[in-house]
């Protein structure tokens, strides 16, 4: 059996920048055994799956080591490949998947998601998570995730955290997050407990950071920048209960893989 495998750099115009995932267009189903030991193999923070159905696709995601409720980049990546590899004249696409009905719609070069929102609440101070990140919180958040809000862009830039204290914490990933110099928002996330030490951008973690910020800033659409290493910018709006994020993705490789 062979499978045709696509890596997209997602929410950036330009190669070795913004989130690579891997895109498997699909026939059938293979088992979930198959689809985890493919993931692991592309080691990258998600690897995309999905099969067409009545209404559209069905999509799935997978890191290295678990399938996971929601990813953007990999989303908007599955989503650059329908409507640039296989059917050309499509400029919206419709997903069902474990995060819900999902879509995306292209004008151009830019791709909008649109994505359930996500508000996070006010926790108490956590000592565990800001000894496991090795800085200050300023205000702590929760929604799937942690959100640490820190003092600057700098103290975001800087963080070095502890990714095996990470792992024991009780939430998916943790966020740090600071108001930007050239963008609204800026922010990193962790998910070492998921097989992701640091993603590079985001767009499930922009579910949370854009009507947080939209409500903190009173600013709304926002422009947010994810300071990882590859670095990726993302445009938010907030919807009521959805967000939309839009940015633009580029094909690094496409390729077959052998499974006989």
């Amino acid at each position: 059996m062979k499978v045709p495998i696509f890596q997209i750099d997602a929410f950036t115009s330009a190669l070795f920048t913004g989130n690579p995932a891997a895109v498997c267009p699909l026939e059938q189903w293979l088992p979930d055994a198959l689809l985890q030991k493919i993931a692991a193999e592309n080691n990258l923070a998600e690897t995309a799956y999905f099969v067409r159905s009545e209404s559209g696709y069905h999509l799935r995601w997978f890191t290295p080591v678990v399938e996971v409720d929601l990813c953007g980049h990999a989303t908007l990546a599955a989503a650059w490949v329908i409507m640039n590899e296989l059917d050309r004249k499509a400029v919206s696409v419709s997903f069902q998947s474990r995060g819900g009905p999902l879509s995306v719609s292209r004008r151009g070069d830019i791709y909008t998601l649109d994505f359930p929102a996500s508000m996070p609440e006010r926790l108490a101070p956590n000592p565990q998570l800001e000894e496991a990140l090795g800085s200050p919180i300023v205000e702590l958040w929760g929604a799937r995730d942690y959100v640490a809000v820190l003092a600057s862009e700098q103290a975001v830039r800087s963080v070095k955290p502890s990714m095996e204290k990470l792992k024991g914490l009780d939430r998916f990933a943790v966020i740090v997050t600071a108001p930007g110099q050239d963008y609204d928002c800026v922010s990193r996330f962790f998910a070492p407990a998921a097989g992701v030490d640091e993603d590079p951008v985001t767009g499930s973690a922009h579910c949370t950071l854009a009507p947080f910020w939209a409500a903190r800033l009173n600013r709304n659409p926002i422009r947010a920048f994810q300071a990882s290493s590859r670095g990726g910018e993302v445009h938010c709006e907030v919807l009521g209960d959805r967000v939309l994020l839009s940015g633009t993705a580029v094909k690094f490789l496409e390729g077959t893989i052998n499974l006989e």
